[in-house]
């Protein structure tokens, strides 16, 4: 454990020499500052529609804190790529990783050591930006989507299939290729999920079914739904009228399935870092 631990501190220094983890925070920022400042000058006609038409101005409020979130899931599931990405494809083809595997040390350990610090790194990048939208909204507005820890934690676990699809793609893909395929992934999901919604509402279960196994290929969109679903007043969830949210709450077996989707990419990946030719 105490090489595990040690793997995670070594990967969590290198992303911070590389500035990768430091120009996604500083991005992040000026995204929140950004978010920060329309609210502020959106809050004078906010709050007098909360006094005129409550019911309709937290409907637009909502529909307004959605579109920050799905704008800081989009920036987690990037963070989360391009930390991860060239981790063991890159350190392969630089030979760096021969410092570390020629130790006493299991390759499941230096995997496991990595999975480690990244998932550190998305944690805390999530709990940032999540945290900093949440916070301008309530200092500003005085309103906190409802069940916005649920959400928070779905969120977060659709960064943990990035990056276990990223760390799995690393045993096997050169880098660059490996972020074709993570995102690529990422890309089939989301257009995926989409289909799918249109087709629950034209009653085409085709469209649907396609949907829903574009989900089983990758899982992302239908954890977002779900977060989305829960971070919504009821009237948007019945009329569906934001493009960020969604109107379907997806089954508990869906996130089920999600987590034995994790365990066995993690799996994957240290057997074939544990059989890879280095």
């Amino acid at each position: 454990m105490n090489r595990i631990a040690l793997i995670a501190r070594l990967t969590f220094h290198e992303a911070r020499r590389r500035k990768i983890m430091w120009a996604a925070v500083l991005l992040g920022l000026a995204f929140l500052a950004i978010y920060a400042l329309g609210l502020y000058f959106l809050r004078g006609e906010i709050l007098e529609g909360m006094e005129q038409y409550p019911q309709g101005a937290l409907t637009g409020l909502n529909m307004l804190v959605m579109m920050a979130l799905y704008a800081v899931n989009f920036l987690i599931i990037v963070m989360t790529v391009l930390t991860s990405v060239d981790t063991i494809a890159g350190e392969v083809a630089s030979g760096a990783i021969h410092a570390i595997a020629a130790k006493p040390i299991r390759r499941a350990e230096i995997l496991l050591g990595k999975w480690l610090g990244f998932a550190v790194m998305l944690v805390l990048y999530a709990a940032l930006m999540i945290g900093g939208v949440v916070l301008a909204t309530r200092l500003l507005t005085n309103y906190t989507p409802p069940n916005i820890l649920r959400g928070s934690l779905l969120m977060i676990l659709e960064g943990f299939i990035v990056l276990h699809l990223s760390l799995l793609g690393g045993t096997f893909l050169s880098t660059l290729a490996n972020g074709v395929f993570v995102l690529g992934l990422f890309g089939v999901a989301f257009i995926g999920g989409w289909m799918e919604q249109f087709g629950a509402m034209m009653h085409n279960e085709t469209v649907v079914n396609i949907g829903i196994l574009s989900s089983l290929i990758m899982p992302s969109e239908a954890i977002w739904r779900w977060a989305a679903y829960l971070m919504q007043p009821p009237i948007l969830r019945t009329f569906n009228v934001s493009p960020f949210g969604s109107n379907a709450q997806p089954s508990l077996a869906m996130v089920v399935y999600t987590l034995a989707y994790l365990a066995a990419a993690l799996a994957f990946a240290i057997r074939n870092f544990s059989r890879k030719d280095l």
